[in-house]
């Protein structure tokens, strides 16, 4: 599952990246607080699959794809609010909310499959 893992790390990267963009361009117009909020969970996906891929035990991978699925959850709410408050504009949120979902995606998937190798 490692190759996987790498592929997870390299999307959740990029993505962190897009983000920290979103980030400037949104503290450029005075919006502190929901950007800040975005910038936080959405790098700790990236950071997360890291950890994960060092973890010591399947435990310790399963609990930080755990975290790595819910930080991506809460940036998809995050971008929602950017979104629907303005801050954002349809493009951008199709575009990085797509991104989100499929990491969500991806990792829940890795998720289902360690819990279930755990359980054997």
């Amino acid at each position: 599952m490692l190759e996987k893992e790498n592929i997870t790390y390299k999307k959740a990267y990029r993505f962190a990246i897009e983000i920290v963009e979103l980030y400037k361009d949104l503290i450029q117009r005075n919006e502190y607080v929901l950007s800040k909020q975005l910038l936080r969970s959405g790098t700790s996906i990236g950071a997360n699959v890291a950890e994960a891929n060092g973890g010591i035990s399947n435990a310790d991978f399963s609990a930080k794809i755990s975290i790595g699925y819910k930080e991506a959850l809460e940036t998809k709410y995050w971008l929602s609010l950017l979104k629907d408050t303005g801050y954002i504009n349809q493009g951008s949120y199709n575009s990085l909310f797509g991104k989100a979902d499929e990491l969500c995606k991806i990792l829940f998937s890795i998720l289902k499959k360690t819990r279930i190798n755990n359980d054997k």
